[in-house]
């Protein structure tokens, strides 16, 4: 290959600019042209191509966001685009793609596959919910952003004597809200894998209360349910309230140490698949390495909640 391109898609995370830089790199280190495509799928479909060189990747490894931005398209989403989008990486003289995203954006890069267009996927979103990987880049920074604010939230809560409710980002997933309510000591999570009875929530409110404990921290997944309805269910039960969401904001920042190495990993793998021909992969970190793994595998419906983590929270949090 003479030619290769990279983009991001779908939801951006702290990292995305470390394997732009890990790929660009690494194949300018190799004698190959990389070219960025500027907002995802949808800048794809509207040529939106620029030569990658040494110097548009310096200094970026710490930044947040990505640099090559990122949106979401729906036209992508028909075959019609699919076709398109392989029409305009051909006319660009593009012979490899190297997708950089989530499940969905891995599901993108399968679909230009099946279209006999060569690509390797880079996993990257903050839920950490995609197959034959232990980590996605962007989920360490934002781990360490939602423990931020558990502990900031747990002064003012005991200062108060309040319940207090955080939101956490992951969709239909609950890692992020389990782990970061066990590094945070939640008195409780609430996530989607696992059905709970708000009044055991309650129950475990009371108990605290009764030992003379003076707040409680209540992580919410997003994919669980209403934050503000389970607030209200709480206050109806006698218990004093406020609610955080979080938003956004776990998405930005400076990436850690831990998704910056990650990030240079896998993009410096994603480049030496897919010029020795292999390709229809993902990179993913398993056992200490970064290996390659077929889309088939990847995007099966998984449990990614170690059920014993779960309940080794509960323990820790009685």
């Amino acid at each position: 290959m003479k030619k290769i391109a990279v983009l991001t898609s779908g939801g951006d995370a702290p990292g995305m600019n470390a394997a732009i830089r890990a790929v660009v790199r690494s194949g300018i280190y190799r004698k190959v042209k990389v070219y960025g495509i500027d907002q995802g799928y949808k800048g794809l479909l509207e040529n939106r191509f620029r030569e990658m060189t040494l110097g548009s990747v310096g200094d970026i490894i710490h930044r947040g966001g990505t640099i090559l931005r990122t949106a979401r398209s729906m036209e992508f989403m028909e075959e019609k685009g699919v076709l398109q989008a392989v029409s305009n990486l051909k006319e660009q003289g593009i012979e490899g793609l190297i997708v950089i995203g989530g499940d969905g954006s891995i599901h993108g890069a399968r679909s230009l596959e099946e279209k006999g267009f060569p690509t390797i996927s880079i996993p990257a979103t903050i839920d950490n919910d995609v197959g034959c990987t232990d980590h996605t880049i962007g989920f360490s920074t934002a781990l360490n952003t939602v423990c931020d604010a558990i502990n900031k939230v747990r002064d003012t809560a005991t200062s108060h004597g309040r319940v207090f409710l955080i939101e956490v980002m992951g969709r239909e997933c609950g890692y992020l809200a389990l782990m970061a309510g066990l590094a945070g000591g939640a008195e409780s999570v609430l996530i989607p894998e696992v059905k709970t009875d708000l009044d055991s929530v309650v129950r475990k409110i009371r108990s605290g209360m009764e030992r003379g404990k003076l707040h409680s921290i209540i992580l919410v997944a997003e994919g669980f349910g209403d934050i503000f309805e389970i607030s209200k269910y709480l206050k109806v039960k006698g218990h004093e309230t406020r609610n955080i969401v979080l938003g956004h904001i776990q998405r930005g920042g400076t990436p850690s140490a831990e998704d910056r190495n990650l990030a240079s990993l896998m993009g410096g793998k994603a480049v030496e698949l897919l010029l020795k021909g292999e390709h229809g992969l993902m990179t993913g970190f398993m056992h200490n390495q970064v290996e390659g793994y077929p889309y088939d595998e990847v995007l099966k419906k998984q449990n990614f909640i170690d059920h014993d983590v779960y309940e080794l929270m509960k323990i820790l949090s009685i």
